[in-house]
């Protein structure tokens, strides 16, 4: 069974830096096209970025220039590097899954989500 568990959120002064983890199993990680997304309460989830088996990424916007999305075929762990963090990015923060060789930035793609892991960024 697809399980996708997410560690590394907490609390962080803007401007700061933290990493999100994301430990995946029970599915053929290296074939799988993985995502980062977020969501306040009230609003929609939203893409962060995303990542295709061949490496190729995709980024909003927002997370250009800031974040970086990677992952580790040989530990079955997709990696979301957050730095110059801002107050606006304070959200919780999930992974997920979906089979394909592309990348996406709608959540309505992915198939298989982490627990979640918020992040709190003060002023």
């Amino acid at each position: 069974r697809e399980h996708l568990v997410i560690s590394g959120g907490g609390p962080v002064q803007a401007g700061g830096s933290l990493r999100l983890s994301c430990a995946a199993s029970g599915f053929d990680f290296t074939g799988y096209d993985m995502g980062w997304f977020r969501q306040v309460p009230g609003k929609e989830r939203e893409a962060v970025a995303s990542i295709a088996p061949d490496g190729s990424t995709l980024y909003t916007d927002s997370a250009k220039g800031r974040f970086t999305i990677s992952k580790d075929n040989a530990n079955n762990t997709l990696y979301l590097q957050m730095n110059k963090l801002k107050p606006e990015d304070t959200a919780m923060y999930y992974c997920a899954a979906k089979t394909g060789w592309l990348p996406s930035l709608h959540a309505t793609d992915f198939n298989y989500w982490g627990q979640g892991t918020q992040v709190t960024v003060s002023s």
